[in-house]
């Protein structure tokens, strides 16, 4: 599509019912509207539903959706198996046996909500909201209802992407962008814009970074990777820093195949040079930019041969690869989950930004372009937090407050490893409940998976919502609850630009969407708060006209950044409008996301001054909020806790890297393993090993694998391929088999191929955040007739035999903690003091100490 115009030119409008959003074609009725979750990806695509009979029959592309122009990844095209498939869950259940045995009673929702209901009440009287966890999985088109559920009914501060150490996904990200820009940038590849490509402002990138990102296959954060497509195809180069051979680095300029982990020290490098050959954008920088002298003396040392040694890179390869960037006119930055996932998170987020503000790539086109969700519709993950009760909010299992780790609480959630020490230890307090929706714990986000599951079996009520029945559901839930897929739901998000609505079209036996299991059980709980709406469409349309879910600023992030959060939005249309509207059908584009230039315009600070939505209104090299936050303020690079720089010694035994989480175009995280197209292009887990290592240890293609570390194992099939190099192995997550054996401790496989099993919980980087996911240690070895995993010792321990536990930073407390208490002493726990309830007396739990009257 490599002239837009032409495209557009082509398509048969009236064929396409233009300005309709359902008619009637051929026996079927087609119904215009957009794919969200479950299941599906992190982007919103336009589609056509063919229903007949109650059913939907067929799925296309809508080319007349400015959004993505009727291209259609395999997950949209196959919706129709997903929506149909026979393992759905149809009915509410309750367990009928032991955890794990899968046995189950069909109950009505009227029992599942009382059961829930008179638990909740019940944890209430006793232990108070914060005794409950509510876990929600990756932010899709439920990434507010779940928390505002979460803190506005079962009025509990914990919301938490349970298992995921370090906020290690998409958080570091956001604020570490918020932090020196105000705002999260995204490269400009026109889509803020109604008219696309067409744009007379839009020109596409000179030069785009492709960094730790693989966007065709992950669509991700909001974003097609087919939007730069289009750009490579009208003249964009590319600069690929990724560990594997990706599209992007089969037709870069520069592929940089960088050792997993050490993308900080390229940063740097790149800094060093761009600064040292005063190739930055001088002009800008004395304009707009803050901590200039700063940054240039925090990178003077950090020369590309310095990160050549760390990267296992070429120093000119660096040099020339920095040079490109910054000469191009303009730059932009594809950044992935690979920022995250790594203990360097916060300051590789910042040196990202200091790359694109040095060289005035920010907010203008073609750039990385500042943007906030569609008509300030803000609701996210701080979603309801002021209607949970101050005495609850204030025990919320935060960083601080159950790690001890000293500055800032800048993220809007519990801190994963702060709920597993409660789990596990009950400390600071017990956890007597967990709500999970959309998430698959076990098989997807946690880290120290066995681990996970053996300390969640201390939970005494665990309700599951899904569309299907998953490992953790059988492993681990007393009450499942079926949840109504894309097109059985009527919904909206705006995740950046434009607004999209999605339509109901059918319904499945007694499947019920989140939006309405949450009004449901929220007008039982909170009546107050949930009984203003008397459907899910009234909800919406909260949503979309006052749905910031939090009348002030809800975070110190946001707050100190200068986000806004007035309780209004910009949007004036119903939901039903936006999706009948023949100017809209399903989607509105908003003014703010297609202009560029906003600083100039004052349109980032609320009392419409020059500048941006920072402390200082530049942007900062240097933040304010980073040292606000006890972070550093400048880049750095911190070497994984274990690799060949940091421990020498543990090569011999685990000689290589290892790698995970890369995205297929098959799945969605451990989404669609059921469906028979998947399974049949993507029949089992993949490790990627190169040809000289897979000669070296007798690895054949196609052989399964055992892939080792010190702390657990896990086995894949071998694919030989030079798209890794010989030190590095990159295998697959998310995996679990859905048609093996449910029952525990087998679970449908879900640790047979887990990665998980070699993560650690409480191994993070500074600030509490990031975790080095994707640059461990291993060996990888030919499995043998008769290797098993340890499945008993699995489910008994949550460890293998191997295993080397890491502790909480707050262990010595831990037993302590144990020891009183088993001596009849009572805790305060927000004094961190126990009280000898015979006396009064008071001690100072982390020092042990006596506490003075």
């Amino acid at each position: 599509m490599a002239d837009y115009q032409e495209f557009l030119d082509g398509v048969d409008r009236a064929a396409y019912h233009e300005g309709e959003w359902r008619w009637e074609e051929d026996g079927y009725t087609v119904t215009r509207t957009y794919h969200y979750s479950p299941p599906g990806c992190h982007t919103s695509c336009g589609i056509l539903l063919y229903e007949k009979d109650g059913k939907v029959r067929r799925v296309e592309g809508d080319p007349l959706d400015p959004c993505t122009n009727g291209k259609l990844c395999i997950k949209c095209l196959t919706l129709d198996e997903s929506l149909n498939h026979p393992d759905r869950l149809k009915y509410p259940m309750r367990r009928a046996g032991e955890r794990g045995e899968n046995k189950w009673e069909r109950i009505s929702w009227d029992e599942a909500y009382d059961e829930i209901e008179e638990r909740v009440r019940g944890i209430w009287e006793t232990d108070g909201g914060n005794a409950i966890i509510c876990v929600h999985g990756t932010g899709r088109n439920i990434n507010w209802q779940v928390p505002f559920f979460g803190q506005a009914g079962l009025k509990t501060p914990n919301i938490s992407t349970f298992g995921f150490t370090g906020f290690s996904c998409y958080m570091p990200r956001i604020c570490g962008s918020i932090a020196p820009f105000g705002d999260f940038p995204i490269v400009d590849a026109s889509e803020t814009h109604a008219d696309r490509y067409g744009n007379a402002e839009w020109v596409p990138p000179e030069v785009l970074v492709v960094w730790g990102n693989e966007p065709l296959a992950s669509n991700a954060d909001g974003y097609v990777g087919h939007w730069l497509v289009q750009c490579v195809q009208m003249g964009t180069k590319i600069i690929s820093i990724d560990p594997r051979l990706t599209w992007w680095g089969v037709r870069a300029e520069h592929w940089l195949q960088i050792r997993p982990g050490t993308d900080a020290a390229l940063a740097c490098a790149w800094l060093n040079v761009i600064i040292g050959e005063e190739l930055y954008d001088k002009e800008h920088v004395e304009a707009w930019c803050s901590g200039f002298d700063e940054l240039v003396e925090s990178v003077r040392e950090t020369t590309p041969e310095w990160a050549a040694a760390i990267c296992d890179l070429n120093p000119d390869d660096i040099r020339d690869s920095a040079r490109l960037y910054a000469r191009a006119e303009p730059g932009a930055i594809q950044w992935g989950l690979a920022f995250d996932q790594q203990v360097s998170a916060m300051a590789l987020c910042l040196a990202g930004c200091d790359l694109m503000a040095l060289c005035g790539n920010v907010d203008v086109p073609g750039g990385n372009i500042l943007v906030h969700n569609a008509f300030e519709i803000n609701a996210g993950y701080a979603s309801g937090e002021h209607l949970t009760p101050p005495e609850w909010r204030a025990k919320k299992l935060n960083n601080n407050f159950a790690l001890s780790i000293e500055g800032g609480d800048f993220v809007a959630h519990a801190s994963s490893d702060g709920l597993l020490q409660a789990i596990e230890d009950g400390f600071p307090y017990p956890i007597k409940m967990m709500w999970i929706q959309s998430s698959n714990t076990l098989s997807c986000p946690s880290q120290d998976a066995p681990r996970v599951m053996k300390a969640m079996q201390n939970i005494p009520f665990i309700v599951n919502a899904d569309p299907y029945l998953t490992p953790t559901s059988v492993a681990l839930a007393d009450i499942v609850l079926p949840v109504a897929m894309s097109a059985e739901r009527n919904s909206a998000r705006t995740w950046w630009s434009p607004c999209r609505a999605m339509v109901k079209v059918v319904d499945f036996y007694e499947a019920k969407s989140d939006e309405q299991i949450i009004l449901d059980l929220g007008k039982r709980l909170n009546p107050e708060v949930f009984g203003q709406w008397e459907t899910d469409i009234d909800w919406l349309n909260w949503y979309l006209h006052d749905g910031t879910g939090s009348f002030s600023a809800t975070t110190e992030a946001t707050d100190q950044g200068g986000a806004k959060n007035t309780g209004k939005t910009l949007f004036t249309a119903s939901w039903e409008e936006l999706v009948r509207d023949p100017s809209m059908v399903g989607h509105a584009y908003d003014e703010f996301n297609a202009t560029y230039h906003k600083a100039e315009k004052g349109m980032f600070r609320e009392d419409g001054s020059v500048g941006y939505g920072t402390p200082s209104g530049r942007l900062e090299l240097a933040p304010l909020l980073y040292r606000y936050w006890g972070l550093d303020t400048t880049p750095f690079h911190t070497e994984p806790p274990e690799g060949p720089l940091s421990t020498p010694e543990l090569m011999d035994e685990y000689p290589l890297i290892l790698t995970c989480g890369g995205r297929s175009f098959e799945f969605f995280h451990s989404e669609h393993r059921q469906l028979p197209t998947m399974r049949e292009l993507h029949p089992q887990p993949r490790v990627l090993i190169n040809p000289a290592t897979a000669e070296r240890y007798g690895i054949q293609d196609g052989q399964w694998v055992w892939i080792e570390n010190d702390h657990g194992r896990f086995k894949q099939q071998a694919k030989v391929s030079p798209v890794v190099n010989e030190k590095t192995v990159h295998a697959e997550h998310g995996w679990w088999f859905p048609e093996s054996d449910p029952s525990a401790p087998y679970l449908f496989g879900t640790f047979e191929s887990n990665p998980n099993n070699c993560t650690r919980a409480f191994v993070t980087g500074q600030g509490g955040v990031g975790s080095p996911i994707k640059g461990m240690i291993c060996k990888v070895y030919p499995v043998r007739e008769g290797d098993t995993m340890p499945y008993e010792q699995i489910a008994a321990t949550g460890n293998f035999p191997w295993y080397r536990k890491v502790e909480s930073p707050r262990q010595g407390e831990i037993e302590r903690f144990r020891r009183a208490r088993e001596a009849g002493m009572d805790y305060d726990v927000m004094a961190n003091q126990l009280v000898d309830p015979a006396t009064g007396e008071r001690t100072d739990l982390k020092t042990g100490e006596p506490v003075e009257a």
